[in-house]
């Protein structure tokens, strides 16, 4: 399998997943910048979208969408428990945080990166996620990861886009339980992998 990334984008989520897996995959850099590969090819002609991340199967099929990934490496490995079982009110609790941090993390953070959006809106924004952490800050006061007692790949997403709280400004300092959590999956070695790969460890 082939994995395209950028560093530090929402593609670390499948990066960590993938290393959680076991199984092999090749890392390959796609510049959301540039659209380019390293050697020059363009993105787009092997994701229209032009964005990250995205699965190349073996058999040249190709997965869009982080939530999708991640669901599907985890259902090739079901012994390490990295999603409960297809059709299973766990699974859909697994579903329900995904299109959570998708929605209503991810999304909102999009403005911030934009440069032509003034500060006052963005400002919005940053409270708007402020409050939408603090949901999750409250959830995982009583647990140790999103579903409870075991690591699931809404764990990897979530860590990934709260990554991105600092440097946009928004100040999540006060919520020490999601602190609690970014420690315990920097302690992961799937993470840390993921992390030296992308050249962000350190």
């Amino acid at each position: 399998m082939k994995l395209y990334y950028s560093p530090g984008a929402c593609s670390l989520s499948p990066h960590i997943v993938l290393h959680e897996s076991g199984l092999p995959f090749e890392a390959v850099f796609a510049s959301t910048k540039t659209k380019k590969l390293q050697d020059g090819t363009d993105y787009r002609t092997i994701n229209p979208k032009g964005y990250v991340p995205l699965l190349e199967l073996d058999d040249g099929q190709r997965l869009a969408e982080g939530p999708a990934i991640v669901q599907y490496i985890a259902d090739q490995v079901p012994e390490r428990r990295l999603a409960p079982p297809a059709g299973t009110m766990p699974r859909y609790r697994l579903q329900e945080w995904l299109t959570f941090i998708g929605t209503e993390l991810h999304k909102t953070f999009s403005p911030l990166f934009n440069p032509a959006i003034g500060d006052e809106a963005k400002a919005v924004f940053r409270q708007k996620l402020v409050e939408r952490f603090g949901y999750v800050d409250g959830q995982l006061a009583d647990r140790t990861w999103l579903l409870g007692d075991e690591f699931s790949v809404a764990d990897a997403y979530l860590y990934t886009v709260s990554r991105w709280a600092a440097p946009m400004g928004v100040d999540l300092g006060a919520l020490t339980h999601l602190a609690a959590f970014r420690a315990r999956m920097e302690a992961r070695p799937s993470v840390q992998a993921a992390l030296k790969a992308e050249g962000l460890a350190g």
